[in-house]
């Protein structure tokens, strides 16, 4: 049977000619800074000259109006897949470039849209020119992925609200100039109102702010943050009463995907590094390349990792067509991060001994991936999506 589909439509398995050209210009920008990771990984110095250079590039203004420094709202030129793009090429090149640019470019336009005009207008340019760091707080010691059994409370009080409780594993916070704080809310009666977000100032009266000690992430750092009586005005409010699952969890589909992405670029980076060193490493005089215990696991990990970024993609581009991709995001949480984990494992396992030392980046690598790993809901919640999708709610009740 003859297609009679438009020679100008490119299969839905390969990119626009668009996307490969925005794709090798993210990669030709992020290809010299790979060389600073491994030291980057082990300071606890935050980025800074990171975030100026990828802001110069317009890389923490994707999803931004240009109004207020970005490059344009998704939509008007740049897509879902478009970001993808961006955080997997920055993932292979340095880590941190991707994880600044994913937060950056997920927080900005969140607050671009959401906070009154006057407050947008303080907030969000400096996140785009790379000046301060928002963190996300939603996280509470009893409530991770059941969101639902957040404690942390705000109350109506004059101009305002009165905020009480705790986050933790707060990912940019010993950093951040702020945290979207994620909490229930009682209005003057004391009355439930439902989910809210506030804009906290970390340095607002009544926050306190505890580091953790991580084996990873140790540039970006993670703390628990104390909220005691902390006031935050109308103004600073993020959305409507009541409106923060709809305004923010909604992203969480959408996260899922993209760090699908960022994990597999960093494996890929983690096998391009194994396949040089492999075919220079020679036992019983040839490459240890040519021996299929070597080359068997290369092969199985590429062909794995080629196929998670393209359910990853395969995601994107069910929520830029406006179509829903919850189970899809569900499928990349809970095995991309896991194929991405496995490969970097057995790259370490290929180098011997030097793969084991720390004057590698292999082992960084994997503590990075590994903090991926458990951000964004643990993988055991998202089978339990992928179930529901699939046999209905009543089925997996």
């Amino acid at each position: 049977m003859q297609s009679t589909a438009s020679p100008v439509i490119s299969p839905p398995v390969l990119f626009h000619p668009e996307h490969e050209e925005f794709a090798s210009w993210v990669r030709e920008f992020a290809a010299p800074f790979s060389d600073g990771y491994l030291a980057r990984a082990h300071s606890e110095e935050f980025p800074w000259d990171l975030a100026k250079d990828m802001a110069a590039q317009g890389l923490l203004g994707l999803g931004t109006s240009e109004e207020r420094g970005g490059s344009g709202r998704l939509g008007e030129e740049l897509t879902k897949v478009h970001l993808g793009i961006a955080h997997e090429e920055l993932a292979y090149g340095d880590f941190y470039l991707s994880q600044l640019s994913y937060t950056c470019n997920l927080m900005a336009p969140l607050l671009e849209r959401f906070l009154p005009a006057e407050s947008a207008d303080e907030w969000v340019p400096g996140i785009v020119r790379g000046e301060h760091i928002v963190a996300f707080g939603l996280t509470e010691p009893g409530s991770g992925s059941d969101a639902q059994a957040m404690r942390a409370r705000a109350e109506r009080v004059p101009g305002g609200w009165k905020l009480n409780g705790e986050k933790t594993s707060i990912t940019f916070a010993p950093h951040a100039k702020a945290m979207v704080a994620v909490v229930r809310v009682r209005d003057e009666n004391g009355d439930p109102g439902g989910v809210t977000a506030f804009l906290v100032p970390l340095d607002a009266t009544g926050v306190t702010v505890q580091k953790f000690a991580d084996p990873g992430w140790k540039p970006l750092g993670r703390a628990a943050v104390f909220l005691d009586d902390v006031f935050v005005p109308d103004t600073l409010r993020v959305g409507g009463v009541g409106d923060a699952f709809r305004l923010v969890m909604r992203e969480f589909d959408y996260t899922r995907s993209v760090i699908g992405l960022m994990s597999s670029g960093v494996a890929r980076k983690a096998l391009d590094i194994t396949i040089g060193y492999v075919k220079q490493r020679e036992a019983f005089g040839k490459p240890v390349a040519a021996y299929q215990g070597v080359s068997f696991p290369i092969a199985e990990h590429a062909t794995k990792l080629e196929a998670a970024r393209w359910l990853s993609y395969r995601a994107l581009s069910l929520a830029d067509a406006g179509q829903s991709f919850t189970k899809e995001a569900a499928m990349v949480k809970w095995w991309v991060n896991q194929v991405a984990l496995e490969a970097i494992h057995d790259t370490i396992i290929l180098h011997g001994h030097t793969g084991y030392s720390e004057e590698m980046p292999l082992q960084a690598m994997y503590r990075d991936v590994a903090g991926l790993e458990i951000g964004e809901g643990t993988p055991q919640i998202q089978k339990l999506v992928i179930a529901r999708s699939l046999l209905g709610r009543e089925a997996t009740a």
